[in-house]
């Protein structure tokens, strides 16, 4: 039997998760950033940005990329991106929105990670994108109609991830702890009725 030490509550989960990633989905003002950096301090692990490693790779930024290149060769990149991240070991891995989406990315996240959705109502995102002007799918529009049609076509999609948690107006920390909860619940191989030894 493993030994962790007992001022590192999150070493078993630790090594649950393995040299798995944990990966967080879902729409732009999610949190995925925001909470994943939480979470990653929470756990002792790196994080990563997708979309910062795919600015880092290509040498400009996303909206850059969407502007002279279009969606699909952007999501062609993301796709390789992510694929080398998660060679990477564990860490946690925040994802852009359309990344999941994309059926290549979503079969190597299920096989070689665990994921989790960060699922938030129209409200919150709008709320929280209407803070940041680099947004490339909310620049031809009004943002609350194409983050409607957004939840429409993804969220049953997201909806395949390990884990789902809600975030909404609490704090981060608050959600840090749900999505440190939704971990537990999910690598915790006892039975829900079992009570852990004291």
């Amino acid at each position: 039997m493993t030994e962790f030490p007992p001022d590192d509550p999150h070493a078993l989960l630790r090594d649950r998760l393995g040299d798995r990633p944990v990966v967080l989905v879902g729409l732009m003002g999610s949190g995925k950033s925001s909470i994943g950096r939480r979470l990653a301090g929470r756990l002792d692990l790196p994080f990563v940005d997708a979309d910062g490693e795919i600015e880092k790779a290509a040498g400009r930024t996303v909206s850059d990329l969407f502007a002279q290149f279009g969606e699909q060769a952007f999501r062609d990149g993301e796709r390789r991106v992510i694929q080398r991240l998660l060679d990477e070991g564990p860490a946690v891995l925040a994802t852009g929105g359309g990344a999941y989406i994309d059926p290549r990315t979503r079969d190597s996240v299920k096989r070689r990670a665990v994921s989790l959705w960060l699922r938030a109502e129209l409200d919150v995102l709008v709320d929280r994108t209407a803070r940041r002007d680099t947004r490339p799918l909310l620049k031809d529009g009004d943002p609350r109609t194409i983050l409607s049609d957004l939840i429409d076509r993804r969220y049953p999609i997201y909806a395949e991830a390990d884990m789902v948690i809600d975030t909404g107006r609490e704090t981060p920390d608050i959600t840090t702890d749900r999505a440190l909860d939704a971990l537990i619940r999910h690598l915790d191989p006892r039975p829900a009725t079992e009570t852990p030894p004291s």
